[in-house]
């Protein structure tokens, strides 16, 4: 049987949207059984308010870079059992 696009609505903002033949093959290779829910739009808003994004500032913490030594600012709570860095330093650590 030969699959086709979908049309869905959207639960959240009740609009029409398509799910693609492509969509349909990534959700079967991952083996995801349930159709999407959400548009793209408020899959990705809705991704970005899980991950703390959700439209404002991320808190950003104080520290100072193990390797380096410069004053810095973290998006997370240094806990003070791991080094922090820099974003410079951390760039360097992950070539």
């Amino acid at each position: 049987m030969a699959i086709s696009d979908k049309s869905l609505n959207c639960v959240e903002c009740g609009a029409p949207f398509i799910f693609t033949v492509g969509e349909q093959e990534f959700f079967a290779s991952r083996g995801y059984t349930n159709e999407p829910k959400r548009c793209p739009e408020c899959r990705s808003a809705r991704r970005g308010q899980q991950r703390g994004y959700g439209g404002g500032e991320r808190e950003m913490h104080p520290a100072v870079c193990a390797q380096c030594g410069v004053d810095t600012m973290v998006p997370f709570r240094p806990r003070g059992d791991r080094p922090v860095y820099c974003s410079d330093c951390f760039s360097a650590l992950r070539r």
